[in-house]
């Protein structure tokens, strides 16, 4: 059912405040606990009891928070893009073989070159910039590749189809490269492909910060194509949308996005699956001039409770993000596979 605009605003406002909520909680669970006063006065300058405390909540839970957030809002985005792009609820940003090209870029680093996971966190920042280096340039053969094909194919059905076989080509590659790797060197690339938000610094943060933001302007700029697609390829021509240019640019919005998050996180499975269609259920409408902004913040809210859910109760263990993400995603992809008949999705 369609809502009201001052519905859709309610909604709005108290994803909001959920976010801002999931933030502070963020801040203050973990392995360890810092008392919300100290939090305070941390951030505000003031001197606190606990050193400890300072250089956990501005060298770790800060910068993990805010790289969740944007990442969060990315993944759904470039999730949203294609879903409308292809017309379908269950296209997400690996469909097109774009996260499995920043794979293959981080697997020959790692598992060729030999670039360890220790490297990675921290011990030698070339090493880590290497890894996200290739990863971008992974990605980015990938998605030239797709949009080459975009230019040359006219129906998105096949351009789906083309970008998962293109998908698997990579995958096949990272599988022989798995294959004549040593076990430390595995070891560690698997561990890089569980995910996580805590992998990227204050110093890296800002870097990070750019791509994303830049994508997610892009995607807000698209919001009148975007539109004019769901009634249709040939009524958006006649309304004066570039399809070819407006398929690029999609295409180009969702590669960085993508790619960027990939690159500094690692895989992220289910966010950009399964957030565009929770957006859309709660507001019963396809406009992406509510939609979009909904499911970013939507993005955010679900990455941040990701990293709350992350840390076991009365222990100090943290579970891998890809361990918890499909404990949001996957009863909500299932919930749209069995009532996918009785949903409008684009209309």
């Amino acid at each position: 059912m369609m809502l009201s605009p001052k519905s859709k605003r309610h909604i709005f406002i108290s994803l909001s405040a959920l976010l801002i909520v999931l933030f502070v909680i963020s801040l203050v669970y973990g392995s360890v606990r810092i008392p919300i006063k100290a939090i305070w006065e941390i951030l505000t300058g003031a001197e606190t009891e606990k050193i400890a405390w300072q250089h956990i909540l501005l060298q770790s839970r800060l910068p993990q928070s805010c790289t969740a957030i944007l990442a969060g809002a990315s993944l759904a985005v470039s999730g949203l893009l294609l879903q409308t792009l292809f017309k379908n609820p269950l296209a997400g940003p690996s469909i097109l073989g774009i996260t499995d090209g920043a794979n293959l870029g981080v697997a020959a680093v790692m598992l060729y070159f030999g670039a360890s996971l220790n490297q990675m966190t921290g011990l030698t920042t070339n090493a880590y910039l290497t890894v996200v280096l290739a990863a971008f340039v992974g990605a980015s053969i990938v998605l030239a590749i797709i949009i080459y094909f975009s230019t040359k194919v006219k129906s998105n059905v096949i351009l789906l189809i083309i970008g998962i076989m293109v998908g698997y080509l990579v995958s096949s590659v990272i599988s022989i490269l798995n294959y004549y790797a040593s076990a430390d060197k595995v070891h560690a690339f698997v561990m890089w492909g569980l995910g996580n938000f805590s992998g990227v610094s204050r110093e890296q943060l800002p870097y990070f910060a750019s791509f994303t933001l830049s994508g997610l302007v892009l995607a807000l700029l698209l919001i009148k194509p975007l539109n004019a697609l769901l009634l249709g390829e040939m009524y958006a021509a006649n309304l004066g949308v570039k399809i070819k240019q407006t398929r690029f640019l999609i295409l180009f919005c969702t590669g960085l996005l993508a790619a960027s998050v990939t690159a500094f996180c690692g895989p992220i499975s289910f966010i950009g699956l399964a957030v565009p269609n929770i957006a859309r259920l709660m507001l019963g409408s396809s406009n992406h001039k509510s939609l979009l902004p909904v499911t970013l913040i939507t993005g955010s809210c679900v990455a941040l409770l990701c990293t709350i859910l992350m840390v076991v109760p009365g222990s100090n263990t943290i579970l891998p993000l890809n361990a918890v993400t499909p404990l949001l995603g996957a009863p909500v992809i299932i919930y749209v596979l069995l009532n996918r008949k009785s949903i409008q999705y684009f209309n």
